[in-house]
């Protein structure tokens, strides 16, 4: 009877650890479309000021950045040094494509500003930078709406889940 028990509290622990995660993997990909929002303001204004050579301001927003976005910008300004590929869009995708952590959100953004960085001239880059960061917000405001419901509704059904487990295994 002992072990029912000690096994009934893993599976309600276990599945409420899952809705903890995925509570705390919906606030990670905020933080991260947040950072990603600093990161295009930051190039914005390089470009318009200081017109900055690509692969330099991508290493530049990656030394402003900590966590995925910062290894994701050096490899980008490593890959843009390197030439392999012919325009900024082509090394975009080669980046975007190693980077399997990133948020789906976070790609769409990022391929955004593949499409505008190195192709348009000063004025192309910074709208596209513009449109870029004009697309982090809708999707920011798409996780933000109601956000503590959901990260409640997340733990609570992790709770709820191992509860039905425990009553259907038991």
């Amino acid at each position: 009877m002992m072990f029912k028990g000690i096994g009934a509290l893993l599976v309600v622990m276990g599945c409420a650890a899952v809705g903890y995660l995925l509570s705390g993997s919906h606030l990670r990909r905020e933080r991260l479309l947040q950072n990603l929002i600093s990161t295009l303001e930051y190039m914005n204004c390089e470009l318009q000021f200081q017109a900055t050579p690509l692969p330099q301001l991508c290493r530049l927003a990656g030394e402003n950045l900590g966590g995925v976005l910062r290894d994701f910008f050096n490899m980008l300004s490593d890959e843009l040094d390197a030439q392999i590929y012919p325009d900024a869009q082509a090394c975009m995708a080669v980046v975007i494509a190693k980077f399997r952590q990133l948020p789906k959100e976070s790609k769409a953004v990022l391929t955004t500003i593949g499409k505008s960085l190195g192709r348009f001239d000063l004025q192309g880059q910074v709208s596209g930078l513009a449109a870029a960061t004009a697309e982090c917000h809708r999707y920011l405001n798409v996780l933000s709406t109601n956000r503590e419901s959901k990260l409640r509704s997340y733990k609570t059904l992790g709770v709820c889940a191992g509860a039905a487990l425990v009553i259907i295994l038991f």
